[in-house]
């Protein structure tokens, strides 16, 4: 999991430093790191990251082959109590937007799960 989740780390750096939004680096490697973390933890099977840049917004997302909603079971109240299960609590605070869609494509079932971030 960890050398998947440095590469997109790395990678993502990258693209926003050759498009001028090295601004968002710091913030959108997190944000990423959590999603493409979450998918490949909890999910079986393939898992990958996509990023999008519309009218000033960053959407950061993961798709995996897991159809179920991201939420953990049992998630804590307070994510400071758990080892684990932050993920997705820290998308929430860093994000100005989040969510997730089932995916349904050539008979396979999966899910991509979504944040946006605001360049301003």
């Amino acid at each position: 999991m960890g050398r998947g989740v440095t590469v997109c780390r790395r990678t993502l750096r990258l693209i926003l430093t050759l498009h001028g939004l090295i601004r968002l680096a710091d913030t959108a490697e997190l944000l990423a790191a959590e999603l493409v973390a979450n998918a490949v933890l909890h999910t079986k099977g393939p898992a990958g990251l996509r990023v999008r840049w519309a009218v000033g917004v960053l959407q950061i997302g993961a798709w995996d082959a897991d159809p179920e909603p991201p939420e953990p079971p049992g998630a804590p109240a307070d994510p400071a109590d758990a080892e684990g299960g932050r993920g997705l609590h820290l998308v929430r605070a860093c994000s100005d937007a989040w969510g997730w869609q089932p995916l349904f494509r050539l008979g396979n079932r999966g899910k991509y799960v979504w944040c946006d971030l605001a360049a301003g």
